[in-house]
């Protein structure tokens, strides 16, 4: 503690026991307490509490109060729980009779001020600051705090609810932990006193026939198991293991929803690594008990499991695969395929009825996929998913949603009907196809999987989102087609797929829905990435009238519209324009053409959108060396970085800089230098001269005066990003032991005006009143006036500077303690912070 907060504390303690005193908001008290638990954490002695009698006058004052305000009641129970958190300050508080009159019988829960959800709260987190050694654990137990706490555990307001199971299983942990004796057993003899009532505690509720007992202990479980992994827990389970068992068998009992977190916590536990075969056999048992709702968490679970035994594991993806097997099944009669299931977990009868209903069976299938997109992304797998027939499933949902399959069966007739136009399963189903894409086996089915996805890419119906789901899928499945080797059938095979979907997406560049021309324009940005260097594509692309209508897409009214235009432009230009055999007639015109375009929006359009991605695409064309010659990229780069510079945009500044680096990474490669790996080590004499054409272009190309200005950017990013690249450029034109030194500034002119940038940059002075070129004497496009400034700044100071808190000073304890002062009017001629 400071000696400056020391001498604020007594001011600050008797304004908050000031029953006048309009309340503080509750942020500054939070803060408050953070900031005792930090002091607190550390140093357990007595002296904080016996140097500043003010705390423990604080905590008088406030029980003194015949009707205290809640916030402050609440604060000062935080507050005594953080103060006696150590044995010390524990023993020092009681010596003061302060505790008992606050966590006791005698404290707020016999009060009327009880009725207010913040003062239990403070209460339960209060306690839980305390309870970190012995004393105050027999202190609770002998308060009759523990009826208290378990009371909570049911309280209307579920924030203190919660915190009140957290305190439990603190409590509990704690309890067994600090008293280490011989290995627990079930008796009750062998375990602490706390722990035992605790235990006691569980065992009654669970025993109970109240559903809200029985919810909150295994609340409380799941908790203990999710975070304790101590050998001791085997013992509890023991005790409870049974009664979890009749839960599953008992369907009277409203539990068993909760059953699965609860078995899964305990399977993730290295105590059960080794279990002997009763708790899996369990695990296995509410596999076949639960609905497949709520079994679908657990085997989702189980089989991201390293440990879980294989036959366990195997029963867990059936229960996740049922609904597929059984859409599968349903799809035709008799039975065109086989399902994806020899045999089920639980009855088929079950899931046939959930996907029956209009009102489980989307919420069924939305959480089997979502399940099954989760396992497809892991990397290991420890079974093998049937991924054709898996993939059949999806297609078959597909064509139920959207009408194109008419099943013979009548639970198939069901199903269709209640999944027609689903959007959710949809989008759902869409994703997990996506996820199929890279998958081995799936190749004998693209025929007939391309022909639902072009069915959704056509049909009027299809919603914004699932027409945007329908084309991330496209061009993964795009993708894979590509990968394969390509004999003259499969060739064929591509080009026509590629034909229709063109013929699609010249229809949807032209929806009168923004969201469909947006989701079409990324589409085709996704796949000129992927595919531009296969001949069939670029073919097709080039003979549509997708490219015209892209470009005229950067006129478009909506400005995401223009955003994504720009980039597909981009993207597009690398092929007709910049590839090195362009087969676009009048390319050199329509390359101008494109790239003033461009410039125009860069300049003039109104939404930030769109020139972000303006930059953006420059600096993509820069890094891939579409920009031509160096003389013409400079001119280039000068052109756009003028533009940028008044950009009101900061996202639109940091991507000139981005593209600012981008042509410096360049150039130095270009030129040969050292920095470059590829390039040969110049000679001394060579060194200079590249040095001093590389200064010149840069010059030319006007960076400096943007990268100084940069500097004192209002926006932050922009200003150490800048920093950034003035470093890396004087590490070209320095030796690294100078870097930490820098030059001397001559008394000349130039010198003079250097000094002037320094200091101006020290201040920070905003960019919109940074002077021009060659006012103050500095001129940024002289070479010999850069290297002096790129020598001579102190560069790294500037960057400790720029990366500095902007709360470095204003949240400092003093700070807080100055607020909470002037807030309640005790200074008056202090400002409050802005924290």
């Amino acid at each position: 503690l400071t000696r400056e907060c020391a001498a604020l504390l007594p001011g600050v303690c008797a304004a908050l026991a000031e029953p006048r005193q309009p309340g503080l908001d509750d942020t500054c008290l939070e803060k408050l307490l953070d900031w005792f638990r930090s002091l607190t954490w550390f140093d357990p002695t007595v002296e904080l509490v016996q140097d500043n009698p003010c705390l423990t006058e604080l905590i008088s004052s406030v029980l003194a109060l015949p009707e205290p305000s809640p916030s402050i009641l609440s604060f000062t129970l935080q507050l005594a729980g953080i103060l006696a958190s150590s044995e010390n300050r524990f023993q020092h508080l009681q010596q003061e009779k302060l505790l008992g009159r606050l966590f006791g019988p005698a404290g707020p829960r016999g009060r009327a001020v009880w009725e207010d959800a913040s003062v239990r709260s403070g209460w339960v987190k209060g306690v839980h600051s305390m309870v970190h050694h012995q004393p105050a654990l027999h202190f609770l137990c002998s308060e009759g705090g523990m009826e208290v706490i378990f009371a909570l555990q049911g309280d209307p307001s579920l924030f203190v609810a919660s915190a009140a199971s957290q305190l439990l299983v603190h409590m509990l942990t704690f309890s067994v932990e600090s008293e280490p004796s011989k290995p627990l057993s079930t008796k009750d003899c062998e375990w602490p006193a706390c722990a035992q009532m605790i235990r006691r505690h569980i065992e009654d509720s669970l025993q109970s026939r109240s559903a809200s007992r029985i919810e909150q202990s295994l609340k409380l479980l799941t908790s203990l198991f999710g975070s304790c992994y101590a050998a001791w827990t085997e013992a509890l389970w023991l005790d409870i293991a049974k009664q979890i068992e009749s839960f599953l068998m008992e369907e009277t009992v409203q539990a068993q929803h909760m059953l699965a977190n609860l078995l899964l916590n305990v399977a993730r536990s290295p105590v059960f690594c080794d279990s002997e075969g009763s708790f899996w056999a369990l695990v296995t048992s509410a596999l076949e008990h639960l609905t497949p709702v709520q079994a679908g968490p657990l085997a989702v679970g189980l089989l991201k499991l390293c440990k879980c035994p294989q036959d366990v594991r195997i029963q867990a993806l059936t229960v996740l695969l049922q609904p597929m097997d059984c859409i599968l099944r349903a799809a035709s009669q008799p039975l065109e395929y086989a399902g994806l299931l020899d045999e089920s977990v639980s009855d088929p009868v079950t899931v046939e009825s959930l996907l029956s209903s209009k009102t489980s069976c989307a919420g069924l299938l939305c959480q089997t996929l979502a399940h099954l997109e989760k396992l497809l992304s892991l990397k290991h797998l420890r079974v093998d998913l049937p991924y054709v027939s898996l993939l059949r499933s999806l297609m078959t949902i597909l064509q139920f949603c959207n009408g194109f399959l008419s099943p013979a069966s009548p639970l198939g007739s069901t199903i269709s009907r209640n999944l027609i136009n689903c959007f959710r399963v949809q989008k759902s189903a869409l994703d997990v196809l996506a996820a199929l894409s890279d998958k081995k086996g799936c190749d004998t089915l693209l025929g007939s999987l391309f022909d639902v996805l072009l069915a959704y890419l056509e049909s009027p119906n299809t919603s914004p989102t699932v027409l945007k789901k329908a084309f991330q899928a496209t061009s993964k499945w795009l993708m894979r087609l590509q990968e394969l080797s390509c004999s003259s059938s499969q060739c064929q095979r591509t080009e026509k797929i590629l034909e229709d979907v063109f013929v699609v997406l010249q229809k949807r560049l032209c929806s009168p829905c923004w969201e469909v021309r947006d989701s079409s324009l990324e589409f085709l940005t996704a796949m000129i990435k992927c595919l531009r260097d296969q001949d069939e594509f670029r073919q097709c692309l080039l003979s549509s009238e997708v490219p015209r209508l892209t470009e005229n897409l950067l006129e478009d009214p909506e400005s995401y519209v223009r955003a994504s235009a720009v980039t597909a432009v981009g993207h597009l230009a690398c092929i007709t324009y910049f590839a090195p055999e362009s087969p676009v007639v009048g390319n050199q015109d329509n390359k101008q053409n494109t790239v003033a375009k461009l410039q125009e929006i860069l300049s003039t359009d109104s939404e930030g959108f769109p020139r972000r991605a303006v930059i953006s695409i420059f600096t993509k064309w820069l890094r891939e060396g579409c920009t031509g010659q160096l003389e013409d990229t400079e001119q280039f780069v000068s052109r756009v970085i003028q533009t940028v510079e008044h950009d009101l945009d900061w996202e639109v500044r940091l991507g000139g800089l981005e593209l600012v680096e981008a042509f410096c990474s360049q150039t130095i490669c270009q030129r040969g230098l050292s920095e470059c790996p590829y390039a040969p080590a110049p000679s001394a004499a060579t060194g200079a001269t590249h040095q001093q054409d590389l200064l010149q272009g840069f010059c030319r190309a006007k960076l400096f005066g943007f990268l100084f200005r940069s500097l004192c950017d209002c926006d932050k990013p922009v200003g150490q990003r800048a920093c950034d690249i003035l470093i890396g450029l004087r590490g070209n034109f320095y030796p690294v032991s100078t870097l930490e030194n820098p030059r001397e500034i001559g008394d000349s002119p130039a010198g003079r005006g250097i000094a002037w940038l320094q200091r101006t940059l020290r201040q920070g002075s905003l960019a919109q009143n940074f002077p021009t070129d060659g006012d103050n004497g500095v001129d940024f496009q002289d070479p010999e006036s850069m290297m002096v400034a790129l020598g001579a700044i102190d560069l790294l100071e500037l960057h400790d500077e720029l990366n500095k808190s902007s709360d470095h000073v204003e949240e400092s304890p003093q700070s807080l303690l100055q607020d909470i002062l002037a807030t309640v009017g005790t200074i008056k001629d202090n400002e409050v912070d802005c924290y």
